[in-house]
């Protein structure tokens, strides 16, 4: 099916060789692959085990260099560095560090990603619930089971809100509900959010649900490419769907199609549900009638940075950033006269400042040496020194004759 959308994954004559120790080519993992996926869709990458899934995948990464060929995605070559905060990556092993616990995961995910600390926390909050982790974040991830794995997986593959999004067997080990929830997210994902999702799985009935196109891999080579209705329609057949019909009212249609036709009925049979929406429907009542239970929780609403266009600024960003303007304006308001600067003085009046004062000490200088001065002046001279030597001895005869 033709589309106007912009190409976002493009691979052409995609081929790697894993050679052995001396340099002959031992396994040809994939074979000229062309491979174009648009903007705005579900691609589904399928084969059997050692078709050269993940081998593709990872030289979508950057992870794995071609042996010959060319990859463009999201414009560049998947080993520049630019595009890696615009990919999420689930691989099919989920790879995390055992003695974090769930809300330590995200963070130091995000933190890669240098997403704000405000938002940070935000989105980490947000995916807990959306994956129905949030009474198990304190948990080691450890001690997790493989389904929990996957969904914190998931989570850490979210925290950039990409926009290509690489899914390597992402229902691996997920319960049911979990299944349901995984193909909901990448359904709202790719519909309302218009991203573009890369999944590769081997259980045919998700990819069924979710992709529009994909390719069948056998050996590394591309067997089947197309959309996924045209490449499952029967055109040799018709089937018509109405309520439930009389035998006597079958037997009638049967005979007016061969008459009128010249054709036969296959077979009349009455439609049933599919075992995943019998389960969920039994679990759904179960969980309405509030039944206790050890594992997940369902999972909680789209979490909202993934639900916002990017593109509409969110009203706590609005707020956040008119709190911050009136406290920066309150500072300013409060701040002293005394903090700003004095202008540079004007060079005659540091001049004439300096003038005064090498006058106001030359003035003290001059009053110290005439107060010297007249002290030297003011000594006794040689007549007041006899007087006054007369009066000592007078002094002392007197003292001798009050002795006696």
């Amino acid at each position: 099916m033709p589309t106007n959308e912009p190409t976002v994954v493009q691979t052409i004559g995609l081929t790697k060789i894993f050679k052995d120790f001396w340099h002959r080519d031992r396994v040809v993992a994939v074979d000229k692959l062309d491979l174009n996926i648009h903007r705005n869709q579900v691609f589904g990458l399928l084969g059997p085990n050692g078709s050269g899934k993940t081998t593709t995948i990872k030289m979508l990464l950057g992870l794995l260099y071609p042996t010959r060929g060319r990859i463009n995605v999201l414009g560049r070559a998947p080993t520049d560095v630019a595009i890696k905060s615009r990919i999420g990556y689930l691989p099919e092993e989920s790879y995390l560090y055992r003695f974090l616990d769930a809300r330590e995961t995200l963070d130091y995910y995000a933190r890669l990603f240098q997403i704000p600390r405000q938002d940070r926390r935000r989105r980490v909050e947000q995916l807990l619930e959306m994956v129905g982790l949030t009474r198990e974040a304190r948990r080691r991830v450890g001690e997790y089971s493989k389904g929990m794995a996957r969904r914190i997986g998931l989570a850490q593959a979210l925290i950039n809100d990409p926009d290509l999004l690489i899914l390597d067997e992402p229902t691996t080990g997920l319960d049911p509900v979990g299944t349901k929830e995984i193909k909901d997210l990448i359904n709202f994902l790719n519909r309302q959010k218009q991203k573009t999702i890369l999944l590769c799985s081997h259980l045919l009935a998700d990819v069924e649900d979710v992709c529009q196109q994909v390719t069948v891999l056998y050996g590394g080579r591309q067997q089947a490419v197309g959309n996924i209705r045209e490449l499952l329609s029967q055109k040799n057949l018709t089937q018509i769907t109405t309520e439930r019909l009389s035998d006597a009212a079958i037997d009638r249609i049967c005979k007016l199609v061969a008459e009128e036709e010249s054709k036969r009925v296959v077979s009349v049979s009455t439609p049933s549900d599919k075992l995943e929406t019998f389960f969920l429907r039994i679990v759904k009542r179960a969980q309405e009638a509030r039944q206790q239970t050890s594992g997940v929780t369902a999972g909680g609403r789209i979490a909202e940075f993934l639900a916002t266009d990017a593109s509409q600024q969110r009203p706590e960003a609005v707020v956040d950033s008119l709190i911050a303007a009136a406290e920066s304006v309150k500072t300013t308001t409060e701040e002293p006269e005394s903090t700003i600067p004095p202008e540079e003085p004007a060079k005659d009046v540091i001049d004439e400042l300096l003038t005064t004062t090498q006058t106001t000490d030359s003035d003290e200088s001059a009053d110290m040496d005439q107060a010297a001065s007249e002290a030297v002046t003011d000594q006794p001279d040689q007549g007041d020194r006899e007087f006054i030597d007369r009066l000592i001895k007078g002094s002392d005869k007197e003292n001798d004759d009050d002795k006696e």
